[in-house]
């Protein structure tokens, strides 16, 4: 039966009303019974599960499908020793229908776990309406935190070696005598966080950057790179920022940090690195990695390899007619620098989402006359409104600490955030009023993001279509940034761009803003069509709720996607080292 339990009692404790719950979950998931969980969640509840039951990430939304995910998995998965966590929370979360939440810690024969539960009123009884249940650690293979961490060199009971801490590490990073688990594509944050949780858990695991340093993926972008997700939201693993670390984070700080990140997790990364070649041997269950280096020519084995060069995937370059024709300068919008060369001198930027905002704004900076072409409408949000509406009280100054936060945040379903999404964004552009108006005023053309999702819908679905204002609608608005709108791009000609409608801009360069193919196309160039053929799209949300090909198991053997923005991979690099640590100690289950 559920909790009965008035919402009174909830106000003075919301912790009473939490363990009455937690206390009917555990019997009736360690007895493996369907029946008796059933009736502790609503009729329309949410039920997330992150390996700890299936193995998989997946979305049960609706009593039936969660009945359907329970009775395939629950006695198998023999849930026992559930606990209340008492060290943030149980609390009330206030709101037009307010609710309860809390975390709670157990164990399945393979693995440590933890949950998170929100429980509503339904009828006079409390029950849950999103539960969360994920692995944390496999047993035997833990993270060496903590209690586990490594003692150090010279300071093990009968060591003998002359080899100093840095002789030993320089060992490791070169694969001199010994094969990679895993190898890594990109010592991005998605690369260095998979890499940080692999080796944590005892997967040997190296990283390939085809720059000359970990963070130049950062370093050699434009010149005015911001990032826009609040420093709450973009520790990576294990090593927060420093208290005193700015709320959006300049490029080539982020770069530096990388860096330092990348040598404080003692992360095996080979700079000026790049997979020339590649095969699977499908009967042996290992890649052959062909990889020029800066020493030569090194041929790797690894049971697995992760593709995490980006969720953006490959520049997409449209090839207008007459390129021939323009004598001027055209380059796609990866490879803008800093606009200082382009002072008294005009510039037109293809594209109206975020890099061609900032480039437009970069170049109007240093000087230069920019006219921005809009091809298709665009969502806009400032700064200052839309980023607090996305990240909420999760990610904020003196909100939950990190490691619950993120438990909040995956406890959240995909579709369910692209529910809330909607009141969100009609929120923000309230506040967002006098921006948006100006913007009207000119001719921009905007939306709402896919379905009134705003820039969240975009994010999942597509990775961009949208801008976050940091200055440029102003410029846009009061037309110290020309506005071609509502023509595509017809020809190159000898002065600069002709539009579909007949007009010419004149150009001495030309900003090719026109973003990024799927990451799936990354995979093809690099890995060619035979693997690129098995593999998901990266990005939307399947059917089952998660966002497609990132994280999880691919159509390729041994193949993974990893990529996202940093709260993501933080987050979710620990799900598919779990998945590939459980795979090479051979304990995974169902």
């Amino acid at each position: 039966m559920a909790v009965a339990v008035q919402a009174e009692t909830v106000r003075e404790d919301a912790s009473v009303v939490f363990a009455g719950w937690l206390g009917e979950f555990a019997r009736a998931a360690s007895a493996g019974d369907v029946d008796a969980t059933l009736a502790l969640v609503t009729e329309d509840c949410w039920w997330r599960d992150l390996l700890a039951l299936t193995w998989d990430l997946g979305v049960h939304h609706g009593v039936e499908r969660i009945r359907r995910l329970l009775e395939a998995h629950l006695t198998e998965a023999s849930v026992s020793q559930v606990a209340l966590v008492t060290e943030f929370g149980p609390r009330l979360v206030e709101g037009d229908q307010p609710s309860v939440e809390g975390f709670f810690t157990f164990e399945t024969p393979s693995a440590w776990c933890r949950g998170v539960a929100r429980l509503r009123q339904v009828d006079g009884e409390w029950r849950a309406w999103t539960v969360m249940t994920g692995t944390e650690d496999l047993k035997g293979h833990e993270r060496a935190l903590g209690s586990r961490r490594p003692t150090g060199p010279r300071h093990v009971v009968g060591a003998t070696s002359q080899k100093n801490w840095k002789d030993l590490r320089a060992e490791q990073v070169a694969y001199r005598d010994r094969e990679p688990d895993v190898v890594v594509l990109g010592a991005g944050q998605g690369g260095l966080a998979v890499a940080a949780n692999l080796n944590l858990m005892g997967v040997d695991t190296l990283v390939l950057e085809k720059s000359e340093r970990v963070g130049d993926g950062w370093r050699k972008r434009y010149h005015s790179l911001v990032l826009h997700d609040p420093v709450w939201a973009d520790h990576l693993p294990y090593l927060p920022f420093p208290r005193s670390w700015p709320i959006y984070s300049a490029k080539d700080k982020i770069a530096d940090w990388f860096e330092f990140y990348a040598e404080a997790m003692e992360l095996n990364v080979w700079t000026s690195a790049v997979m020339e070649d590649s095969s699977y041997d499908e009967t042996e269950g290992r890649w052959t990695l062909r990889v020029s280096t800066a020493e030569g020519d090194r041929v790797v084995r690894p049971r697995d390899v992760i593709l995490a060069t980006g969720a953006a995937g490959e520049p997409r370059v449209p090839q207008f007619p007459g390129r021939d024709r323009f004598p001027g300068t055209v380059y796609h919008s990866s490879q803008h620098g800093s606009g200082s060369a382009w002072a008294g001198r005009r510039a037109v930027v293809v594209g109206a989402c975020n890099s061609g905002h900032d480039i437009a704004q970069d170049l109007h900076e240093a000087g230069a006359h920019v006219t921005m072409v809009q091809r298709s409408s665009t969502y806009i949000m400032s700064q200052q409104h839309g980023i607090p509406a996305i990240f909420g009280a999760n990610f904020v100054e003196d909100g939950p600490p990190t490691e619950y936060a993120d438990l909040l945040a995956s406890a959240y379903p995909w579709p369910l955030v692209l529910q809330g999404a909607v009141a969100q964004t009609q929120q923000t552009a309230l506040d967002d009023a006098e921006l948006l108006a100006g913007l009207d005023a000119v001719g921009f053309k905007r939306n709402d993001g896919p379905g009134g999702t705003g820039l969240m819908g975009y994010a999942l679905a597509q990775g961009g279509g949208y801008y976050i204002d940091v200055g440029a609608s102003q410029l846009i608005a009061r037309g110290d940034i020309a506005l071609a709108q509502g023509s595509g791009v017809a020809e190159f000609t000898e002065r600069g761009l002709r539009l579909e409608d007949g007009r010419e801009l004149e150009a001495d360069l030309v900003v090719l803003a026109t973003g990024y193919d799927n990451m799936r196309e990354t995979a093809r160039r690099l890995f060619g069509d035979d693997v690129a053929d098995k593999l998901p799209l990266v990005l939307g949300i399947d059917e089952d709720g998660e966002i497609g090909g990132l994280y999880r198991r691919t159509g390729q053997p041994g193949f993974w996607f990893m990529g996202g923005p940093l709260a993501w991979v933080r987050i979710y690099s620990k799900h598919l080292a779990l998945q590939i640590a459980a795979d090479h100690a051979g304990v995974r289950g169902s």
